[in-house]
């Protein structure tokens, strides 16, 4: 199974549609949706997670689990009952965000010191939906370190959560290099429970050792998919070489025809500069209309020039 990961401010419901148009993802999780003291309404799901509308799915058919963070048991059982009325597949529960004003607020990987909450939310997620919509989670190793990975593992598994994916960092790692993926090893040696490793897989050798080394047979990819999007059907065996610039060309005008109709106007030719950036990584010829369109803002432009 190839995961979609959730990047906030990156990877929202616009690249998660052309990504899985790309094919070879089985699943992806949502940006995490933010639950502080309140019951949301419904309209602030669909917001995030439009995909909701359509049967929680989307244009390529794959399947979208949102995911929520928070640290207040009641109100994040309340909030998954409500959310499960939009009858996704899954809820997913948010314990690896290293942002400092999430973890500021009691939201995210602070919550690693504490597995005995962590296990409170995850039960009370567990019994506030019903038996068919599936709850996972997704840790790090640790806050400032990876002494408790297996005290959240286990928390997490023995409140009937599903799945867990651990990201081979602590919150004190952030996003360096390199993701420790051996660390998921012990998680995986000890708890009967579906594991999905993630963290640092930009290539199929790097998902290869991440498999090996975690002993985990599911991944979870993010930034690498950005900046490949043929990365899941080459992980999957479906594909031998990447995708070439000229298939790719059309996917991204159908993302930036999807931003000019969604996003504000001074945000639209950022967002398309931002995935040009990532995509440097993999082209070539991204690197040389990133160069070219670098001080370039007004979309039509931007349009012109790239398509």
């Amino acid at each position: 199974m190839i995961v979609l990961a959730p990047m906030e401010g990156l990877l929202d419901h616009i690249l998660r549609d052309v990504l899985t148009r790309v094919g070879g993802v089985d699943r992806c999780v949502s940006e995490f949706i933010r639950v502080t003291d309140q019951l949301l309404p419904s309209r602030v799901f669909t917001r995030i997670v439009p995909e909701l509308k359509t049967g929680g799915r989307t244009a390529a058919g794959v399947p979208v689990h949102p995911q929520l963070l928070g640290s207040d048991v009641q109100c994040m059982a309340e909030n998954a009952a409500r959310l499960a009325e939009l009858k996704p597949e899954g809820i997913d529960l948010n314990f690896g965000c290293p942002a400092k004003c999430v973890n500021r607020h009691r939201g995210g990987a602070v919550l690693l010191d504490e597995p005995e909450l962590i296990h409170a939310i995850v039960a009370a997620v567990r019994r506030a939906v019903p038996a068919d919509v599936m709850v996972s989670a997704k840790m790090r190793l640790g806050f400032m370190d990876d002494s408790r990975t297996l005290d959240v593992a286990r928390a997490i598994h023995e409140a009937g959560a599903s799945e867990i994916v651990v990201h081979a960092r602590t919150k004190a790692d952030g996003y360096k290099p390199p993701a420790y993926w051996e660390r998921i090893a012990a998680v995986r040696e000890a708890l009967p429970i579906t594991l999905i490793a993630n963290g640092e897989i930009w290539t199929v050798e790097h998902a290869e050792l991440a498999r090996e080394r975690s002993g985990c047979e599911h991944l979870m990819l993010g930034r690498g998919m950005v900046a490949d999007p043929g990365l899941a059907l080459r992980v999957a065996g479906a594909r031998a070489t990447p995708l070439p610039w000229g298939e790719l060309l059309p996917l991204m005008r159908l993302f930036f025809d999807q931003v000019r109709a969604t996003v504000a106007p001074r945000h639209q030719g950022g967002r398309l500069k931002q995935w040009l950036h990532y995509l440097k990584r993999a082209y070539p010829e991204a690197e040389a209309a990133y160069a070219a369109l670098r001080t370039v803002n007004a979309a039509d432009e931007l349009a012109l020039r790239l398509f």
